[in-house]
């Protein structure tokens, strides 16, 4: 006993010893990190003369570069160099991840649900944010309202999916429901409601209401402050005009924040067509859920196959990149009109 205890004592001390050294490695790193900037910034306000600007030019712009090469630049060329490759990227392939890829139907079906998150998702949280922008700005207290609506931003999405994983829960009809949807069927009169995760293809816009439910906060706030921003001389002159309600909404209000809505709009397609976390925690891609983003993970993280999830990989990026160009478009022309 005494041995044991004296082993036991021998491993704390090892464990905490080793959590000490790597601790102070950190500060260490932290500490020469700031010293080198320290170093440089001084060296950049004593410069003076002809170097003065380029310098300054470069202390400011060289972190942010380097970081936008080592994060985004470096693995993106490693990406699309091992998509080239096979699985243990050993061989050159050429295309022919790319090929297995389109003319896959496995793949073909991944590509259809990614399709419908990236059409539904965005449509819905964009048209319920504009409502409940338009229903909210009407009431007293508006600012409690919008926090409440807003809170679901707060959570990760992984959060969310375990939510809303409890929510979609079902049980036999013998045993008490926990979920909530299954409860409230229950209540209405259905005696044996269905398992919502496995009932296909209702369960892929089961998942989708959760992305609505996170993103419509987002939306709700941004198209609130465009609807504010109008100007009330514009709104007063379409009401002298005989303009209200409906065509008041349709022909000024949404013309007039057009860009803004299509900003929102974008920027939520964009968080779907990377829908990870959602799929990952619900159903693992599982029942006929699975989409693009959780079948690259699957390729490269489970099936160890790098060259395949490289390639999948590649393609998201290409599907993501025109909405973010199409987003500064949008969004340099909202700055050039204000």
């Amino acid at each position: 006993m005494p041995t044991a205890s004296l082993a036991a004592a021998r491993l704390a001390d090892s464990a905490w010893t080793d959590a000490t050294v790597k601790l102070g490695n950190s500060f260490g790193a932290i500490a020469g990190f700031l010293g080198i900037l320290l170093v440089v910034f001084l060296a950049a306000g004593r410069a003076s003369g002809r170097i003065s600007r380029p310098l300054t030019v470069a202390v400011m712009l060289g972190p942010a570069a380097l970081l936008l090469i080592v994060g985004l630049v470096v693995p993106l060329v490693r990406t699309v160099f091992l998509s080239l490759r096979n699985d243990d990227s050993t061989r050159f392939l050429g295309g022919k991840n790319f090929g297995w890829a389109l003319t896959t139907d496995s793949i073909h079906h991944v590509l259809l649900n990614t399709l419908l998150w990236l059409v539904i998702a965005p449509l819905a949280a964009t048209g319920l944010g504009l409502l409940l922008a338009l229903l909210v700005d009407r009431m007293k207290g508006q600012a409690v309202y919008k926090s409440l609506i807003f809170m679901p931003m707060a959570v990760s999405l992984v959060g969310a999916g375990i939510i809303w994983k409890f929510v979609y829960e079902a049980r036999d009809a013998a045993q008490p429901q926990i979920g909530l949807l299954s409860q409230l069927a229950v209540s209405l009169g259905w005696e044996h409601p269905p398992n919502w995760i496995l009932s296909q293809p209702l369960n892929n816009f089961l998942l989708m209401v959760v992305m609505v439910w996170v993103q419509t906060g987002f939306a709700m706030v941004v198209l609130s402050a465009a609807i504010k921003a109008i100007p009330d001389e514009i709104t007063e002159a379409a009401r002298l005009d005989g303009a209200g309600g409906v065509r008041l909404f349709w022909f000024v209000t949404v013309p007039m924040i057009r860009t803004t809505l299509v900003v929102v709009l974008t920027t939520v397609m964009i968080t779907t067509l990377k829908a990870f976390d959602i799929v990952r925690t619900m159903t693992g891609g599982n029942f006929g859920t699975q989409v693009l983003a959780n079948e690259m993970y699957s390729q490269s993280f489970v099936q160890f196959n790098v060259g395949r999830g490289s390639a999948l990989a590649v393609i998201l990026f290409v599907a993501v990149l025109p909405l973010v160009a199409y987003n500064i478009v949008q969004l340099r022309k909202e700055r050039a009109t204000r």
